[in-house]
């Protein structure tokens, strides 16, 4: 049981990491699309918010390996 509580852990907080970093990326051209201007600013927040998104995945592996292993 502990190998497939991990695996559904890994594996559902890599599916919403890769749907919060589609839609963050998708508003983001579409911001610059729409303000050609402010592509720079939106450009550096895209990457914080795409770094605070792909913590999640890695925290969640984390937590798996602690249930596997403990």
């Amino acid at each position: 049981m502990k190998y497939i509580g991990a695996a559904i852990a890994a594996g559902f907080a890599a599916l919403a990491a890769a749907y919060g970093n589609g839609k963050v990326i998708s508003k983001t051209i579409e911001g610059m699309a729409r303000q050609p201007e402010s592509a720079g600013s939106l450009r550096s927040m895209m990457f914080i918010g795409v770094g605070l998104i792909e913590a999640v995945p890695i925290l969640s592996l984390v937590i798996g390996f602690l249930i596997l292993f403990m």
